[in-house]
């Protein structure tokens, strides 16, 4: 018999099974993750993610090859984390990815992390300003979920 979160799970686009599979290794670590952040206008983010002692990583999901090389917005986001990473699935030409990142083989149901990012330490202000908004970004989701009509 199949739960209603299988059900739940078997929907995910393949980006979003990605993502689900790095926050759950993100929690294993003591990360507490959020998908879909906007660190700025113009930007989002797959995942971002704050580390026990206040580090944040930034996770792009991509699901393909041409997944990949579609998008080349990938810099704007090293200015929002301490560490950047790429997650993809376990067939992804991990070749193509660009040096100086970090690396998760991942699928919906957890990741590994392959290659460790560099670390580039956010200032002070700006790391600040990332936790709260970070923060404030999980606290909403969670009062839409325990209250849809919310806001």
């Amino acid at each position: 018999m199949v739960g209603d979160t299988d059900l739940c799970f078997a929907t995910l686009a393949p980006g979003q099974a990605l993502a689900r599979g790095v926050c759950r290794w993100m929690c294993s670590m003591d990360f507490a993750a959020v998908t879909e952040f906007v660190p700025a206008r113009g930007l989002r983010m797959d995942v971002i993610a704050l580390g026990p002692r206040g580090e944040i990583w930034g996770v792009e999901c991509k699901s393909s090859r041409s997944d990949f090389t579609s998008d080349q917005k990938w810099h704007d986001y090293l200015p929002w984390c301490d560490r950047f990473f790429w997650a993809v699935p376990p067939a992804f030409p991990a070749e193509i990815l660009p040096d100086g990142s970090g690396l998760f083989r991942a699928d919906s149901f957890g990741a590994e992390l392959v290659r460790d990012a560099p670390e580039a330490r956010l200032a002070p202000a700006r790391r600040k300003a990332m936790v709260q908004a970070i923060a404030r970004a999980a606290a909403l989701r969670l009062s839409r979920l325990q209250d849809p009509h919310s806001g």
